[in-house]
């Protein structure tokens, strides 16, 4: 079985450019059932970083998505797979499914 780490990056206020979006929270608990009700052969572990938490715990990996946040590259909440940047900002299903295809529906 395929096993895929989501990571979403997130605060607790929402994305002053995301209006009307979902907060990151909400977007951390409504992937999990989309993406396993979608995708039953692959195995999903799911993680939710604070980006105004303590980064000392942190991959560079993390903390590099984290300063490309903090300087308005990317927009949170912000989802990788497998350190891979899936989206950012007002996240739509599309976006998610289509990287999850390419990348492993066939694995």
């Amino acid at each position: 079985m395929t096993k895929v780490s989501v990571v979403v990056y997130g605060a607790d206020v929402i994305c002053a450019s995301c209006v009307n979006a979902p907060t990151s929270k909400d977007t951390y608990e409504w992937i999990q059932p989309v993406l396993e009700r979608k995708y039953p052969d692959i195995q999903f572990e799911y993680t939710y970083i604070d980006i105004q938490k303590d980064h000392e715990q942190l991959s560079d990996h993390d903390v590099q998505y984290i300063e490309r946040i903090e300087e308005d590259e990317l927009f949170y909440p912000l989802i990788t797979m497998d350190d891979e940047y899936v989206a950012d900002g007002y996240i739509q299903l599309k976006q998610i499914t289509n990287f999850v295809d390419q990348h492993y529906a066939n694995a």
